[in-house]
């Protein structure tokens, strides 16, 4: 069995936040791309399809979607791939970012996102949570499934503790016995599991596998050339990665330091596609944002539309 303490702890230091540039219009002839846990960055070395570019890409690595947000809120990087609930978080929160490409998971959803508790917790499914301290980023995916988790369950904002922490942090926590489950993403989630953490809520059955490729205004306005010849090439890059999830899975596991059998359990759960960004992807989101509005997390009326740059 992998040493969990190891194992766990190193997913929070290989994905440290990595130094960010400067301003989107500093270098036109960079594009400043963040990559959450090596994923993107990962799928294009290993597809090739930067060869070419008349670009230079600087990567950033972020742990979690929160981080690389901030990231872009600030111009601090150019572009970079966060699922549809956090997005919508900080575009509500006034960001000025806008999705400029979407994505959607072609492969089963089961186990990409779940709520964890540990091999001996009492808690078998959504109602048992009932009372407990679920740990989460706030905002994140994980944040959305356990508002989702409730609404199923029948349980009220007051029946669950949600404590807000990072990726490594929740996982001390629910380590330490903090709190009573967790609920997170892969890698997160295979790491876990390979220490015998276990999953009581699947997330197949509340999430509509979106992803967002996300840019601020400012390099909206510097670098949209850049940016649209980046999309086009990950484009095809995800359509490589369909049928070489061993490939990408090798590479994955080389640039983030994961053991590989996790590595490529997390490439298989992000098989994606590119889908155009059209009415029925944005009001697809209207769930995402009624929901995080349902639980008093998200206060502010801006227009959905607004969110969303069409024909990027």
């Amino acid at each position: 069995m992998l040493d969990r303490r190891n194992l766990l702890a190193g997913l929070a230091t290989t994905f440290a936040l990595a130094a960010c540039g400067r301003g989107a219009g500093a270098n036109a002839g960079v594009l400043r791309v963040g990559s959450q846990k090596g994923g993107t960055k990962s799928l294009m070395l290993a597809s090739g399809a930067l060869d070419g570019a008349s670009y230079k890409v600087e990567w950033s690595e972020f742990p979690a979607a929160q981080n690389l947000l901030e990231a872009l809120g600030s111009s601090a990087v150019d572009l970079g791939l966060v699922g549809d609930a956090p997005f919508q978080f900080a575009y509500q929160a006034g960001s000025p970012i806008k999705a400029v490409g979407a994505q959607r998971t072609q492969a089963r959803l089961d186990g990409a996102l779940s709520i964890l508790v540990p091999a001996g917790s009492p808690v078998r499914d959504g109602k048992d949570l009932q009372g407990k301290r679920i740990a989460t980023t706030r905002g994140s995916v994980g944040h959305y499934l356990v508002l989702r988790s409730m609404i199923a369950s029948g349980l009220r904002p007051e029946d669950v503790k949600i404590v807000f922490l990072s990726p490594s942090d929740s996982r001390a926590a629910l380590q330490s016995g903090a709190v009573d489950a967790w609920s997170t993403w892969m890698p997160y989630i295979a790491a876990a599991q390979a220490e015998g953490d276990r999953i009581v809520v699947d997330g197949r059955d509340f999430v509509q596998g979106y992803g967002f490729e996300v840019a601020p205004e400012s390099a909206i306005a510097a670098k949209r050339e850049q940016l649209s010849d980046f999309l086009r090439r990950e484009a095809r890059a995800l359509e490589w990665a369909s049928g070489h999830v061993d490939d990408y899975g090798a590479v994955l596991a080389k640039e983030t330091g994961l053991p590989p059998e996790i590595a490529r359990a997390t490439a298989e759960k992000n098989i994606r596609l590119r889908v155009p960004i059209d009415n029925k992807v944005i009001s697809d989101q209207q769930v995402v944002l009624d929901t995080f509005r349902r639980f008093g997390e998200v206060r502010s009326s801006r227009p959905l539309g607004g969110a969303f740059l069409l024909n990027a």
